[in-house]
């Protein structure tokens, strides 16, 4: 609705604008079958081969794959170039051949980060449609950030997601030599 003034104002329920900034997905077919992408999107070990930011990852308290609750900790170079630092992550969702997610903790274990593969059968029954997704929570550092930073880093998540994504798509449909 609009003020006498001039200016729109937006009633509490309607999202802001920067809302839909905040969060992003690229959508990937492999021909592949789901168990073999499942054990590639969630081997956090492998990471360095699949991601163009985090170049390493190693789990933690003893954990040796995925589950709910787990931590792991990767190593980030970020924007392909730096910074560099660690990262620690807690596996939100370990859904065999479904879904993988996990938050990617900040200060005083706060989320800074929701990274998201879901599994899902391709339309032609073949394959498995793969997408991963990332949200920001909403909060002021958050939405500070992403006024500033917000399209620049939209463009790079979208682009190292799909660069993830294709190249678990190389390793999940490479065929065994005959």
């Amino acid at each position: 609705m609009r003020s006498r003034s001039g200016p729109e104002l937006r009633s509490v329920a309607e999202p802001l604008p920067y809302a839909r900034y905040v969060q992003g997905s690229v959508t990937v077919h492999i021909d592949a079958p789901a168990g073999r992408v499942w054990e590639l999107v969630s081997d956090v070990t492998r990471i360095g081969e699949f991601s163009p930011e985090t170049f390493e990852a190693e789990w933690l308290d003893g954990a040796d794959g995925p589950r709910a609750g787990a931590r792991f900790r990767g190593h980030v170079r970020r924007n392909g170039v730096g910074p560099v630092y660690w990262t620690t992550c807690t596996v939100l969702v370990a859904d065999p051949e479904r879904e993988f997610a996990f938050a990617v903790n900040g200060p005083g274990g706060t989320t800074v980060n929701t990274w998201r593969y879901r599994l899902v059968p391709g339309p032609d029954g073949t394959g498995i449609d793969v997408t991963e997704s990332f949200q920001l929570p909403r909060n002021p550092p958050t939405v500070l950030y992403w006024l500033v930073a917000g399209p620049f880093r939209l463009r790079t998540n979208l682009n190292g997601m799909r660069a993830t994504l294709e190249r678990i798509k190389a390793i999940a449909e490479e065929r065994p030599p005959r």
